[in-house]
């Protein structure tokens, strides 16, 4: 399997997609993760795992508090010196204000729209035997390839850890399958048989929230917020 097509299999839905929340509140590079363009809107519900719930607030803590706060004293530096519309200074300050608290919205209804499901607890009968979104999945393609991913919530999809979202191809080809089962996964260049080799439920690790190095709030030095 190919790394493009891997990615396809993750992330690709069709439906509304997340991508468009972030035309209009794209932050710096770095500051947070850009949903890739076919990455969906959680249809439903949100299920998120506890570490992936806990990224968001972490987030929407740290913009709140500390990163608007420090572009708004900005902004007020940069009105007081002269013509606004010929202000560099001042129309950056403004666009990122728009970008803040537009990306301050959208996880705010991320985390009141979440549920979270914790692949720790104790599961029996099929809940433990099947794959549901928090399972990592061993599965192995038609050569023998066998590759291991684990279903998260679209906001915690990260292909370095082979995570995967539960509304991707691959996700819902895996989806209440057990071990010995084959699946047919649909891909672009037409289908693929999947046979399931091992389902677990365990702690699913979600990169943390890291306060970004090239941040307003950093650049200022002011102290964190709890």
């Amino acid at each position: 399997m190919r790394a493009n097509d891997l990615q396809y299999f993750a992330l690709a839905f069709t439906g509304v997609q997340l991508a468009a929340h972030w035309n209009n509140y794209e932050m710096r590079k770095g500051y947070t993760r850009r949903p890739q363009r076919d990455e969906p809107t959680t249809i439903g519900k949100n299920y998120i795992t506890p570490s992936g719930l806990q990224r968001l607030k972490d987030e929407h803590q740290f913009l709140l508090t500390r990163e608007r706060p420090a572009v708004v004293e900005v902004v007020a530096w940069a009105a007081g010196n002269g013509d606004r519309s010929d202000n560099a200074d001042y129309q950056y300050g403004k666009r990122r204000l728009r970008q803040i608290d537009g990306r301050i919205h959208f996880l705010k209804n991320r985390i009141e729209a979440a549920e979270v499901v914790d692949p720790e607890t104790p599961r029996t009968g099929q809940a433990k035997t099947r794959v549901f979104f928090g399972a990592t999945v061993r599965y192995a393609n038609a050569a023998g390839a066998e590759r291991v991913m684990s279903i998260v919530g679209v906001d915690e999809v990260d292909l370095n850890r082979n995570h995967i979202s539960w509304v991707s191809p691959l996700g819902r080809a895996l989806m209440k399958s057990a071990v010995g089962d084959s699946v047919v996964l649909q891909a672009p260049g037409g289908t693929e048989e999947l046979t399931v080799l091992e389902v677990s439920y365990e702690r699913i690790s979600v990169e943390p929230f890291r306060e970004p190095p090239g941040s307003q709030a950093s650049a200022k030095g002011l102290p964190r917020r709890r």
